[in-house]
């Protein structure tokens, strides 16, 4: 018998359910920069609108250089500093690292614990992460396997761990209770059905990501951006007539 079955009735189809702007949202990423390249215009739109947004980063991305004169300890610093930044620009209420090694990202029970953890200190109202389905994207790009990684233990945290009180019971004892996140929108995902309309928040989106600095070196992201963000609207397939030139497209469940 399905879980929801077993709870209750079956939740709500989501096109009926999916809010305007969630109150509460709780970004999960695996590395520094992700969310940036992602889903920023989202969250700006939403941190505008009123939305309390907090950042979760698996990892503080201490891989992401080909400077031979870099530690992994000195670039994952700078890289939180970065994300920091990036952060404050877009009105971001907090960022927490985890401090997993970049491009090792196993999505076990270990992982689970620890994003259950944030889940149920943060109490968001919807979870924002990876979508994990994503292995590659057209013929030229792989999806990287911490994205992957990051957006299975994420699903598997939301449902059912962050919700049910005898899962990692420890968690009690530090006085976190259950909590349980109806609304998760997935980002990099290849099957989207929900679209977010970010042309009034693509420049602040543009700012947030030239924040990390150490990733883009001399390139400038704008016109990629741009370009993805035409591309995404192009692709609602039931675009209103006042829908922008820009935006963000996810994955969307109604947990209930």
């Amino acid at each position: 018998m399905p879980e929801h079955h077993a709870r209750g009735q079956e939740p709500t189809a989501p096109e009926d359910t999916t809010p305007e702007v969630p109150d509460r949202v709780l970004v999960i990423q695996a590395h520094p920069d992700d969310a940036e390249f992602s889903c920023a215009g989202t969250v700006a739109k939403w941190v505008r609108a009123g939305a309390e947004v907090h950042y979760c980063s698996i990892t503080s991305g201490d891989k992401g250089s080909d400077d031979a004169a870099m530690s992994g300890v000195e670039l994952a610093t700078l890289r939180e500093q970065e994300q920091r930044a990036a952060c404050d620009i877009l009105g971001v209420a907090s960022v927490t690292f985890l401090g997993y090694q970049d491009a090792m990202l196993v999505p076990d029970l270990n992982l689970r614990r620890e994003l259950v953890r944030v889940m149920r200190r943060i109490r968001p109202t919807a979870l924002v992460c990876f979508d994990p389905a994503t292995r590659y994207i057209g013929r030229n790009y792989i999806n990287h396997p911490d994205h992957v990684a990051a957006g299975e233990a994420s699903l598997a945290a939301v449902f059912p761990s962050a919700r049910d009180r005898l899962t990692f019971p420890e968690l009690l004892q530090e006085g976190l209770e259950p909590h349980k996140i109806p609304h998760v929108y997935m980002f990099g995902t290849a099957a989207p059905d929900l679209w977010v309309d970010i042309s009034d928040t693509i420049e602040i989106k543009i700012a947030a990501l030239k924040a990390h600095a150490s990733q883009l070196g001399e390139w400038d992201p704008t016109e990629m951006m741009r370009e993805w963000g035409r591309e995404a609207a192009r692709r609602h397939p039931a675009r209103p007539v006042d829908f922008g030139e820009y935006a963000e497209a996810f994955k969307y469940m109604y947990l209930g």
